[in-house]
């Protein structure tokens, strides 16, 4: 189910209990050289869409929140972002609407390294409204973390920025969109004394030209298999999150 192909007496009738409201969340910001702005919503799309396929009568997709914040972004230009505190707030905005309509569990589906904060603080701000609710979020390449890196050939195993990973995934979604003749690996500059640590940098001052990690190891057959992975591992959690009991208002865990 749409929910942006759909009436609103159609979505009236969806069951509350028994559906997955899975909002897809991403940015529109610089990816190096070879990767269009839009890499982070092509890419969540194509995975909430995915997974909507698999379930159609458990899932209602809305369309694709494609603003993020991107602050760090905007030393490379070519990003569109919002801060910090209003990214928080839109995202309880965006779904406050359905949990007041009644739908019981919903769940945020990330694109973008910058949302991992804000959706975070966003549940945890309505979580305490919504006591009996199922709140929950996840970005698509950590719920695949183990599938993605199974399948990478690069030296970085986990999700960079316009590299082998998203760079397979626009080849295999919309090639016309990759320009290869600008695919260039920028290697993180990793270092094992400061493991744990969270230093708070803005892209320029990380990376050579807005890239992070090694795209030269893409390939369009290669993102297909990133995308059912990623896919496959999206479907698990929202039947598990189906199956996942609703804690009712006043119901204490003993």
């Amino acid at each position: 189910m749409k929910f942006h192909e759909m009436t609103a007496p159609e979505i009236g009738q969806v069951p509350r209990d028994r559906t997955v409201v899975l909002v897809p969340i991403a940015a529109c910001e610089q990816h190096s050289q070879h990767l269009p702005t839009f890499t982070d919503t092509i890419l969540v799309t194509a995975v909430a869409e995915g997974t909507e396929r698999e379930m159609p009568d458990q899932v209602l997709l809305l369309p694709t929140f494609w603003l993020g914040a991107s602050h760090h972004h905007l030393p490379w230009g070519g990003t569109l972002s919002l801060d910090v505190d209003k990214h928080i707030e839109v995202l309880c905005a965006l779904v406050a609407p359905l949990l007041d309509s009644g739908f019981q569990r919903i769940m945020f589906l990330n694109g973008h390294g910058g949302n991992i904060d804000t959706f975070h603080a966003a549940l945890r701000k309505l979580q305490p409204l919504y006591p009996d609710r199922v709140l929950a979020g996840a970005s698509y390449w950590e719920l695949a973390e183990k599938e993605l890196a199974e399948l990478a050939e690069g030296r970085r195993q986990v999700m960079g920025h316009a590299c082998e990973f998203e760079t397979s995934m626009v080849m295999a979604l919309r090639p016309d969109l990759v320009r290869r003749d600008q695919i260039q690996d920028d290697p993180p500059e990793d270092n094992d004394v400061l493991r744990g640590l969270y230093l708070c940098e803005d892209f320029k001052q990380r990376t050579d030209h807005g890239c992070m990690g090694y795209p030269e190891k893409a390939d369009a057959d290669k993102g297909k298999r990133f995308l059912d992975a990623a896919i496959k591992r999206t479907v698990e959690v929202v039947a598990e999150l189906l199956r996942r009991p609703l804690k009712r208002k006043g119901e204490s865990h003993s």
